[in-house]
């Protein structure tokens, strides 16, 4: 009999392992629906049904990663474009 904590360190490790060759926003998507799944499996384990709650937690953290990510996006765009406006300026363009 494979005993739990092994089993539980696998469930950690291996997933983790797999983010090393995904670009952030596939991270940050992976991020959401885990934490979401685990979230919502929790909630569903309380309500009496904990696939349902991990199978809407896992929707629902999707969404909320790539929201993140596009939050995220945005934000570098927008600092690119600033830096790249202020060094114009500073070399007289």
């Amino acid at each position: 009999m494979i005993p739990k904590k092994f089993i539980a360190v696998a469930a950690i490790a291996v997933p983790l392992a797999a983010c090393s060759d995904m670009n952030p926003t596939q991270q940050r998507a992976l991020t959401g629906t885990a934490g979401g799944a685990a979230g919502g499996a929790l909630i569903g384990a309380i309500a009496g049904n904990a696939g349902m709650g991990a199978a809407i937690g896992a929707g629902a953290g999707l969404a909320g990663g790539l929201l993140y990510d596009y939050h995220k996006r945005s934000e570098d765009t927008a600092y690119q474009r600033g830096v790249k406006e202020g060094s114009q300026k500073k070399s007289g363009g």
